[in-house]
């Protein structure tokens, strides 16, 4: 039988918890907040005091994953060297392997994220991943390393290989063999787009 001992916080955490390893397992359709609570062991109705219905569930996962992955594209950036290129390539792969570990919850941060009922803190969220990758390209600029224009411009192509060579891989289109050298090449080819051209 298992012990209900989940007080203030830690019941939410529980559901948080949970519901990720059946997103990961199952995908967002068996996710369900009465079978959570019975897979913890607690009322059918203990849920609903931190959670108000599945998409408020939802929600919650997919600004733990945006959180989750600010935190690691911040901390690549840390222990990165100061060039661009080296910077760069450290936000790529702490991205990719993030999608690579997280696959079901990378999707559902996606889809919740323009859903025209995101919440508040969701969208904050996604504009604080969005300003990291912004700065970046803007202090590339500032340095000299990054050729003029709209960060925008930049950004986008940036963004689109990015999660187009994570995609492949989590599809299994990329065998796992070529997973590393395909990431080397996909951030050369970047950075050529990126750089100026008298770069180092």
């Amino acid at each position: 039988m298992t012990t209900r001992r989940y007080h203030h916080g830690d019941l939410r955490a529980a559901l948080l918890t949970r519901a990720e390893q059946t997103l990961r397992d199952k995908g967002p359709g068996a996710l369900s907040l009465r079978e959570l609570a019975r897979d913890l062991g607690v009322s059918h109705a203990a849920p609903s005091r931190h959670f108000k219905d599945k998409q408020a569930l939802l929600d919650a996962l997919a600004l733990a994953g945006f959180e989750r992955l600010g935190a690691a594209m911040t901390a690549a950036l840390e222990e990165a060297e100061d060039s661009f290129a080296d910077r760069l390539s450290a936000v790529l792969r702490a991205y990719v392997g993030f999608a690579i570990g997280n696959a079901a919850l990378l999707d559902l941060m996606y889809s919740v994220k323009h859903d025209p009922a995101a919440s508040e803190a969701l969208i904050a969220a996604t504009n604080r991943l969005a300003t990291l990758a912004a700065e970046l390209i803007v202090d590339g600029q500032r340095r000299g390393e990054v050729r003029d224009g709209p960060v925008e411009s930049i950004a986008l192509p940036v963004m689109a290989a990015l999660h187009g060579f994570a995609a492949l891989v989590v599809s299994g289109a990329l065998p796992p063999e070529l997973v590393e050298q395909g990431l080397d090449d996909t951030v050369a080819l970047v950075l050529r787009g990126a750089l100026q051209t008298n770069a180092v």
